[in-house]
């Protein structure tokens, strides 16, 4: 059949806990990083909102989970918040009310049949890790190897699929710029930091399944990597070097260290970061060094590839970035087409092909792993986005037949794929201003109404035949 999707293949549907739960200091929860910035500087968000109560499903699990199955999805992936289980950060002290909101929430999802893939950590780091330097300190590769056996130990024997850390270089981008808190603009050293103590928590959660869990347990561990796919500019081969190392720049970055054979960081990043710190006058390369052990700890850490896709870029040699940062360092400058469909949102293009390009270079970089796409979707403004989501539809329909193309004609070994979200929720620094969900949420409203938009009879649709419309 042309347009179906394999056998076992899987769908589903994803959230975040910062974005959607609320709750954010009932029942034992500690503070998060985001509620202690948003609580004394509310401007750095565009509407002054926050997640105080977001989507209120700390209360309102059952109702999303009952979502959840009305429309057919086989996976539930949410996020379990830190602070929530470890109001501290470390693993002197246990929130049990905490363990028990997600013990309830994974029991629904399995009693209705839903598989939960549950990510242990989607950006909401305990306030009192991030006043301790956060993800710029070395201590928090060990304190998210405590956190991840402490998840094992109460919620692995029901979860069989496992992200330790969503989007990776955006939680770089927080210490290194402005792109996401907390907003330190330290660029050009603090995000390779961030990024060298996210690979080695990673890896650190994953050998501690793997040695003490996954033979009783059973499950999957891995980590979710986000990239656009970039395009060259013209087919130019300048052009055409200048995308390969604006994708070795973004997604190899972290995946070079865990998927390819040789392991450590990209050959071509080394060379250029450590060629630019020189210039520079500095006696040492502001990219870190992995010893050997560390470079065996990371390679090899994942039972699946996790990949989130948005949108694309064209790129050529240039410069773009502040100096120094990881844009400027890695000589490529990124602009759009602008031919390419839009949304209201600048940064989202509509370019299937692009998703479809990146599973090939994911393929052809890492020897074809098993992918599974851990988010995708289409963001509107909240006043474009009513329940009438044509647009939403249309970029859905577009990207599943990228997806169906690169595992029936390309041969890309795609297992899953997970659209977000479930329904509007707090986009980070646009508030509530833009909207990524299949329901809508009243915000005015204390109960939170969700209503259906168009897209979840379109879904329900092809979930029931796993096919595309021609």
């Amino acid at each position: 059949m042309e347009n179906k999707f394999p056998e076992g293949f899987l769908f589903g549907v994803a959230t975040s806990s910062y974005q959607i739960e609320g709750g954010w200091n009932e029942e034992g929860k500690g503070e998060s990083m985001w509620d202690r910035i948003l609580h004394t500087k509310p401007e750095l968000v565009k509407d002054k909102s926050n997640g105080d109560v977001a989507c209120d499903s700390f209360h309102l699990y059952k109702q999303d989970v009952q979502m959840v199955k009305d429309i057919g999805f086989d996976i539930y992936k949410f996020s379990i918040s830190w602070p929530r289980v470890l109001p501290r950060g470390t693993k002197d002290y246990i929130n049990l009310q905490g363990i028990q909101y997600y013990s309830n929430l994974i029991d629904e999802l399995l009693m209705n049949d839903i598989q939960p893939m549950v990510t242990m950590y989607h950006w909401d780091l305990p306030q009192t890790l991030e006043e301790q330097g956060g993800w710029m300190n070395r201590k928090i590769v060990d304190y998210f190897e405590d956190y991840a056996r402490i998840l094992y130990t109460y919620f692995g024997d029901k979860i069989k699929l496992w992200v330790t850390i969503n989007e990776p270089y955006p939680v770089a981008l927080g210490y290194g710029g402005a792109m996401i808190l907390p907003a330190l603009n330290q660029h050009g050293t603090a995000e390779y930091q961030v990024g060298h103590h996210i690979l080695l928590a990673h890896a650190k959660a994953y050998r501690l399944y793997e040695k003490e869990f996954k033979a009783q347990q059973n499950g999957k561990v891995s980590i979710s990597l986000d990239s656009p796919f970039y395009f060259p500019l013209t087919d130019s081969p300048e052009d055409k070097e200048a995308a390969n190392i604006a994708m070795t720049f973004r997604l190899g970055w972290f995946a070079n260290p865990i998927y390819s054979k040789s392991g450590d960081y990209p050959a071509k990043m080394r060379q250029m970061i450590d060629a630019n710190s020189k210039q520079e006058g500095l006696t040492i390369s502001r990219l870190p060094v992995f010893t050997d052990d560390e470079i065996s700890l990371i390679k090899g850490s994942s039972d699946f590839f996790g990949f989130q896709h948005y949108s694309s870029h064209e790129v050529k040699f240039g410069e773009q970035g502040e100096i120094p940062s990881i844009n400027r360092d890695s000589g490529v400058h990124r602009s759009f087409n602008k031919n390419w469909p839009s949304s209201k949102m600048d940064w989202l293009k509509v370019v299937p092909e692009g998703l479809r390009c990146a599973l090939n270079w994911i393929k052809e970089q890492y020897g074809n792993p098993p992918v599974y796409i851990t988010e995708n979707g289409y963001g509107d403004l909240k006043e474009e986005d009513g329940l009438n989501d044509d647009k939403r539809i249309q970029y859905f329909s577009l990207y599943l037949k990228a997806v169906l193309d690169a595992i029936t004609k390309d041969e890309c070994n795609i297992k899953g794929y997970i659209l977000w979200s479930l329904m509007d929720n707090f986009e980070w620094f646009d508030g509530y201003t833009s909207t990524f969900g299949i329901f809508k949420v009243d915000f005015n409203d204390p109960k939170r109404k969700r209503t259906p938009k168009a897209s979840v009879n379109h879904i329900k649709k092809w979930l029931s035949t796993r096919k595309l419309d021609s």
